[in-house]
């Protein structure tokens, strides 16, 4: 019998670099967060809602090169109050990145009504021995 693996299991690795990242439209955030990618190391974006046209995270290797090391993951959640939800999709989202913990993780929120709620619960058990919560990025 095989044991599911618990993402309290990765305690011991070092906590993945996180931002939250605000702003009034989808593009604003995501050419934030596309100016910020590092060229090494994996990233993973989270992105909540549809884009809103010409995305700049979309990283299309066999178009041509792509300027990173690891080509960022990028994943897109349904939009809706993340804290009012009670997290669900997020923590759904979240397990699955955290089996294989990228070294930067950015979660682009639609709005920042409930901002220092959703920091509160990402600090809390088990995100906080995670998550490595860096300053807001406002776009």
């Amino acid at each position: 019998m095989t044991a599911t693996p618990d993402i309290g299991a990765a305690h011991h690795r070092a906590p993945v670099l996180t931002w939250l990242v605000t702003g009034p439209r989808a593009g604003a955030r995501e050419a934030a967060i596309a100016a910020l990618l590092p060229k090494e190391g994996a990233s993973t974006i989270i992105l909540e809602g549809l884009s809103d046209g010409g995305s700049a995270l979309s990283f299309d290797p066999t178009e041509g090169p792509v300027p990173f090391d690891t080509v960022p993951q990028v994943l897109r959640i349904a939009p809706g109050c993340l804290h009012c939800s009670g997290n669900l999709i997020l923590r759904v989202t979240l397990n699955r990145v955290l089996r294989r913990p990228p070294a930067r993780l950015y979660i682009s929120l639609a709005s920042a009504e409930h901002l220092e709620q959703l920091r509160s619960w990402l600090s809390e058990a088990p995100y906080g021995a995670l998550l490595e919560l860096q300053d807001d990025i406002a776009a």
